[in-house]
């Protein structure tokens, strides 16, 4: 895949030393104590759960994940591949010569095809010292076996109200074009033409369109993206939601609204709010059933000390 300047830029800017805050911009403890790792999972209460399966009528089930696969787009340096060793594995055994095939897999597991963005996955330099949510230090909890803290083991299972905001549809377009920003009146105005809100605990999914480049043209797919800017980001963290997800690469806009910043909403998400994220999604179905309000239901792989998560999230009505 090719390696675009503005992708290149991010990424070196992500974690450099020209930080994105000082120590007057001090965003922890969080809500839920000193020590907490979850945090919004912590709105995830037994009558969210009671409330989201009180939405399922037809039994219809949307799988909202992406093939993983050779080929798929990749954000640079990161790798994927799939191998069956031995063809078969191993066998025959025994007198009714039993075979089996195992697979290997090479990759950044949790970050890469749909991937789901834990809370130690971005932080923020202050003062020469890496800051992620809750105050946590990256010299004090990161090592290369894993994350003593906020490891996706600690993060336990979404089952909650979705909401789909079908942005591209509201601007009257199949796909937002690449660097489109999503504003928080934007996001206000598609919800009002769908007939819904959004509430404490939701996870929310916007459609951009975007995701109908997956697999048929990567390069645009990778270029960069639609999606949420700052104001957006800010206003759903304000709603107190649990999670934002999208059928791009990033959810938030690439390339950013001041070119002077990387990933600024990923920053703010989940370094500053405990808010998680989701990206890759496949939204194609629910936007054209309509479907606004449905049962979302998603369990991180539960690798010790890891930043992220492959799956497979579904929706149920």
């Amino acid at each position: 895949m090719k390696l675009t300047t503005t992708m290149l830029l991010a990424a070196s800017l992500a974690f450099s030393a020209s930080a994105l805050s000082s120590s007057d911009d001090v965003w922890w403890p969080s809500e839920w104590g000193p020590d907490d790792e979850r945090g919004a999972a912590n709105r995830l209460t037994p009558e969210k759960v009671i409330a989201a399966t009180s939405l399922i009528q037809r039994g219809q089930i949307y799988q909202l994940g992406r093939v993983y696969e050779a080929g798929m787009p990749l954000f640079p340096g990161r790798h994927y591949s799939l191998t069956i060793p031995g063809s078969p594995t191993g066998g025959p055994f025994g007198n009714n010569q039993t075979v089996y095939n195992d697979e290997v897999v090479s990759a950044q597991i949790g970050q890469v095809g749909t991937q789901f963005d834990g809370l130690g996955h971005i932080g923020t330099r202050v003062d020469k010292e890496d800051i992620f949510y809750n105050g946590f230090k990256q010299s004090e909890f990161a090592t290369a076996a894993g994350l003593q803290k906020l490891g996706i083991e600690n993060v336990g299972v979404f089952l909650t109200r979705g909401v789909l905001i079908d942005v591209a549809a509201y601007k009257g377009m199949t796909r937002l074009p690449v660097g489109t920003a999503i504003s928080a009146e934007d996001l206000q105005g598609a919800l009002r033409q769908q007939g819904v809100t959004i509430g404490e605990g939701d996870v929310v999914l916007i459609h951009t369109g975007h995701g109908q480049l997956w697999m048929v043209d990567n390069e645009e797919y990778s270029r960069g993206g639609p999606g949420i800017g700052l104001e957006a980001a800010r206003w759903l963290a304000e709603q107190k939601i649990v999670m934002t997800a999208a059928d791009t690469w990033a959810v938030e806009v690439i390339p950013t609204e001041n070119e002077n910043l990387a990933f600024p909403v990923h920053q703010e998400l989940l370094g500053k709010r405990g808010i998680y994220n989701l990206e890759n999604l496949d939204l194609s179905s629910l936007a054209a059933d309509k479907v606004y309000e449905f049962a979302f239901m998603f369990a991180p792989v539960k690798f010790k000390g890891a930043t992220g998560s492959p799956g497979n999230p579904i929706a149920v009505r």
